[in-house]
């Protein structure tokens, strides 16, 4: 199967059987989803989804959180991975916000990426979810599936990835695809012990084909035998009934 035909095939299959996909993540507008984001940097949606309510309540606006200390922040997110560099993220991100950009979350990656605490793939996020632009954030789940599956060759690296996606990709599919990839990974092609049995693409999967095919595949072993009852040793596989008897 060619690269071509491997994208062709998964994209088809999540287009028909998954259609619009989203974000996991609570919100409710621009600078909340750009909050959300950025608190989930290694760290589960879930556990963000359970810390943000308070904090958006408190704080609803750019201008609110930039008028707050780092150690305000830091007490609603203490649950968060990394809550002492992600609380002045928060107030430094607010700041700019409203200083540069008018208290108005910009969509494009050079701009965004400005901001304390907005990497590539956050950035990338924002761009894609709430500008519907044909941007590719690639977190740990979209590297590790792309790779596994085939949609990517080699790629040491997010930004080698998400190049090599949006190459093939379709533009008007970047975005679904980027949460069809996260949503898959997530549920289905884990990291350690992927779902292969129950995975719907299988059949398109590099790593199912080259790995898991392999090893279902019947080995062929030698029994011995006693010669003196049967001549010979014997070859059989797994599996395959033999005409001995009991004696």
């Amino acid at each position: 199967m060619t690269k071509e035909e491997r994208y062709k095939q998964v994209l088809d299959y999540f287009d028909k059987n998954v259609g619009l996909a989203e974000t996991e993540l609570v919100y409710n507008n621009p600078f909340e989803l750009l909050v959300s984001v950025i608190l989930s940097a290694q760290c589960t949606d879930k556990r963000v989804n359970l810390t943000t309510p308070k904090l958006f309540k408190d704080y609803p606006t750019a201008e609110a959180m930039a008028a707050a200390s780092p150690e305000t922040i830091f007490s609603y997110i203490r649950s968060i991975s990394y809550p002492n560099n992600k609380a002045k993220h928060l107030v430094g991100m607010a700041n700019m916000l409203v200083k540069d950009f008018n208290s108005v979350v910009p969509g494009e990656v050079d701009e965004l990426v400005k901001m304390p605490g907005v990497g590539r793939k956050t950035a990338n996020v924002i761009a894609s979810v709430i500008y519907d632009k044909p941007t590719m954030a690639v977190d740990t789940h979209v590297f590790r599936v792309s790779n596994r599956i085939g949609l990517t060759t080699n790629a040491k690296n997010p930004l080698q990835s998400e190049k090599q996606l949006i190459k093939f990709i379709p533009e008007h599919l970047v975005p679904k695809a980027h949460h069809w990839l996260i949503l898959h990974g997530r549920y289905v092609c884990l990291a350690r012990n992927p779902k292969c049995e129950i995975c719907p693409i299988k059949l398109y999967c590099k790593y199912y084909e080259q790995v898991i095919l392999k090893q279902n595949k019947q080995t062929t072993v030698t029994l011995n035998i006693n010669p003196k009852r049967y001549g010979k040793k014997t070859s059989k596989k797994i599996g395959e009934k033999t005409d001995e008897k009991s004696s």
